[in-house]
């Protein structure tokens, strides 16, 4: 299926909207998802009923678009929409004066056809949008919107407009279902005379349930958090819907809300006493004090102060702080709560006050400024919630330095990290069971880490401030979805990233990782001279050094180690480099061609140093100072008479060492005594897989036993890697030093970017060899044999 270029174009509607109109946290995400999209680059209208609760000045700014008629069973409603520009979103209201000219949003026992109407006028509004909207998402969140993707379905298929149109459906609590009378098909949804409809929305004799409908209509449904995915598949959670849950599981996921992380900022928030950063706090302790004199509670900053900004109700886990409580206020701890609810709650937290003047404040009320000032003044914040489909309490918390103690469940689970005392890691406290005594180890553990370990505790609110709840993150994971129903429209903002990706692995990774052998810089290039298999080698090669497992990103790792190398060699290498990027296409095929030339004469000198390896060695030295510097033929003379004592059972020893961990330990050496080894081909192990002999007679003389052994088993293992290798071994052996090496190395890059650009050179080398290990054998015997000479001599 061709792709074409087109944004993704996205209806959201909500039953409310942020800043328009908000009662929970449904109006955050509504007011903060669809912004997120239009950064990442989609198309979206937000459709909103026009409230009369709505404030003057917005709908000021509102302006007629387009008007039409609704049909709802025998009825015929005007529906008007308003268009608004908010924050480079564009808001469209369904106004109907019958509907939503009341007080508040819900409560009214016409709620059914109120937000039946809704749903028909946002799926009848898809024929009236702008010119050049034409809608390929419909996302629809909880009960309120829940017959869109029926009436879609049944009223409209078939119509061009609507078959390109996928519905996705949003579960924000599913004990809110919208459940109403057996009545409301006919006479107000008018689909009685539908088999399909009136058996998916029936959820017993004489009711039906508007989610329900939509479970069975929607192409897709996600949650707000991927624990809550799961839970509302279970009888426990799932409220009499986890049966449909659990048939349609996989059209099911869970993706976490995120807030307005400039809205909620402590660096430049207007709410609050005093401003302050992760990195100075100090304004925190102003707010402390301020909240503390506000709410009548005794100014103190040696007690820890807990807050919760909840609806007092038994979901948020108030039966749980209602036993607690006593024993927390007596323990020295603070608490300030703010919210509205059941009167038994209302009455207890006034009696707790009253018993514990200094140490307890209740706010009976509804008041978003003072819980503001609570948010940023407070040094923990209390979530006890039975259940939680997300929260958006606990992240808002966590971005204001105010550590939660939540259960864990939903999104409270998925967004605190419990503290672990012994590694410092988390951004909370949490536990298990819907417990009072659980909770209240809970809130102790917290308390006694403020009291006796100030700095951890400093620690622990430094890495909850860090936490990333922007609304990007879920953003992209919306638009995978989207994308995901619509594969015919191109992603352009996902090319550009694997572009972006892909550049630097081609081109810049392979110089760094064959730079990092500091002294042998040579050795890399003559690795590179060769084909793409050679270029593999070294990443894999110097994976070990960062001890780290091959990897994707096994070229990247080993950069950190050349800080540990001389600046000289440094700076030799990347002279090198450059010198090696100016040279042409042309010139690179020329020495890679001689450099095979010479590869074949020097694998029969490696087949007759099997015999005299002593012999062979000493050429492998003098060929090597030949074109290294004078000061290091000395050494390497040295290094070539070590090898002399072999013998043959100390060399199965050696070549029964393999691991990752040996190869570590040999590169590390090697890097210690990378000045000597300068003038030594020592890093022919990363060029040519094939060559253990001479190879290993080379590496002894870099340093330690471990070295030269471990890199007779690096060599061996590499020199399964082709069955070609053995000439590019000995080549490499005879002219290790050649001059030309340098240039190949960089040019190599450009003229075969494609081998150099695999992004998993690590994982193909280790995993090759298996197929011609048995041919390699005898030389690995004999490099394993050279490898000992050298550990005895020392």
């Amino acid at each position: 299926m061709a792709q074409t270029s087109k944004k993704m174009q996205i209806v959201f509607a909500s039953a409310e909207c942020a800043p328009f109109v908000k009662t929970g946290g449904l109006g955050d995400v509504a007011g903060s998802l669809p912004a997120a999209l239009v950064r990442a680059g989609a198309e979206v209208i937000v459709m909103v009923p026009k409230y009369a609760t709505i404030k003057d000045e917005y709908k000021a700014q509102m302006e007629h678009f387009a008007d039409f008629y609704v049909s709802l069973s025998w009825r015929n409603e005007y529906c008007g929409l308003e268009k608004l520009e908010h924050d480079g979103v564009t808001y469209m209201f369904v106004d109907n004066e019958h509907y939503f000219a009341r007080d508040y949003p819900y409560g009214f026992f016409d709620d059914g056809e109120r937000f039946a109407f809704f749903s028909k006028a946002i799926t009848e509004s898809l024929q009236h949008l702008p010119e050049g909207f034409e809608c390929d998402i419909l996302h629809c969140n909880d009960w309120q919107t829940a017959l869109a993707p029926v009436f879609l379905r049944e009223f409209y298929q078939g119509l061009p407009l609507y078959d390109r149109v996928k519905t996705v459906f949003s579960i924000h609590n599913v004990a809110f279902q919208g459940q109403f009378s057996d009545t409301v098909m006919e006479d107000i949804l008018g689909m009685a005379h539908i088999p399909a409809a009136a058996t998916q929305l029936r959820c017993d004799a004489c009711s039906i349930n508007y989610m329900l409908g939509a479970l069975h209509y929607a192409d897709a449904i996600t949650t707000v958090s991927p624990t809550y995915a799961g839970e509302i598949q279970t009888p426990e959670f799932g409220e009499g819907l986890d049966g449909v849950l659990r048939e349609r599981s996989y059209a099911l996921q869970g993706i976490l809300n995120g807030i307005d992380v400039v809205g909620f900022d402590p660096a430049t928030d207007k709410r609050i006493a005093a401003n302050y950063t992760v990195d100075d706090r100090a304004g925190k302790a102003v707010c402390k004090a301020k909240l503390q004199e506000e709410l009548g509670l005794e100014i103190r900053d040696d007690r820890p102060l807990m807050v919760m900004v909840t609806r007092l109700t038994r979901q948020k886990g108030m039966d749980l702080v209602m036993y607690a409580l006593d024993r927390i206020l007596s323990g020295g701890v603070q608490v300030a709560v703010l919210g509205t609810g059941d009167r038994d709650y209302e009455d207890g937290l006034r009696y707790f006050q009253g018993k514990y003047p200094g140490t307890m404040a209740a706010r009976i009320e509804f008041d978003p400024a003072l819980s503001q000032r609570m948010y940023a003044a407070a040094d923990m914040f209390l979530m006890p919630s039975k259940f939680e489909p997300c929260g958006l309490s606990q992240i808002i918390a966590m971005r204001y330095g105010t550590l939660p103690i939540v259960r864990e469940t939903g999104g409270l689970k998925d967004t605190v990290q419990p503290y672990n005392e012994f590694t410092g890691e988390g951004t909370g406290f949490s536990f298990s069971h819907f417990n009072g005594d659980e909770m209240g180890d809970a809130v102790f553990r917290a308390a006694r880490l403020f009291w006796d370990n100030r700095k951890a505790w400093d620690q622990l609110v430094t890495q909850a401030m860090s936490q990333d709840f922007s609304w990007t993150r879920s953003a992209d994971k919306y638009l995978d979805l989207y994308f995901f129903m619509h594969p015919e429209i191109e992603r352009p903002v996902a090319v550009e990233a694997a572009a972006a990706v892909e550049e630097p692995v081609a081109v810049e990774e392979p110089v760094a990782a064959e730079a990092e052998p500091a002294a042998p810089v040579k050795e890399p290039a003559a690795a590179e001279a060769e084909p793409a298999a050679p270029v593999k080698e070294p990443a894999a090669a110097e994976e070990p050094k960062a001890e780290e497992k091959p990897a994707d990103d096994g070229e990247v790792k080993p950069t950190a180690k050349p800080a540990a190398k001389k600046t000289t060699t440094r700076k030799t290498t990347a002279k090198k480099a450059t010198t090696a990027k100016a040279a042409t296409s042309k010139t690179t095929t020329a020495r890679a061609t001689t450099t095979r030339k010479r590869t074949t004469a020097a694998a029969k000198k490696a087949v007759e140093a099997e015999a005299a390896p002593e012999v062979k060695t000493e050429a492998t030295a003098e060929a090597t100072t030949a074109e290294a510097k004078t000061a290091a033929k000395a050494p390497a003379k040295t290094a070539a008479k070590k090898t002399t004592a072999t013998k043959t059972a100390t060399a199965k020893k050696a070549t029964a060492t393999k691991s990752p961990a040996t190869k570590a330990a040999t590169t590390k050496a090697a890097s210690k005594t990378a000045p000597k080894a300068a003038a030594k081909p020592a890093v022919k192990v990363e060029e040519a897989p094939s060559e253990p002999k001479a190879e290993a007679a080379v590496e002894a003389k870099p340093a330690t036993k471990t070295t030269t052994r471990k890199r007779a088993t690096t060599t061996a293992k590499k020199a399964t890697t082709k069955t070609a290798a053995p000439k590019a071994e000995a080549k490499a052996k005879d002219k290790p030093a050649v001059k030309a090496e340098p240039e190949p190395k960089a040019a190599e890059v450009k003229t075969a970017p494609k081998a150099t650009a695999k992004t998993e050179p690590a994982k193909k080398a280790p995993v090759s060899p298996a197929a011609p290990a048995e041919e390699k054998a005898p030389t690995k015997k004999t490099s394993v044999r050279k490898a000992t000479a050298t550990r005895k001599r020392r």
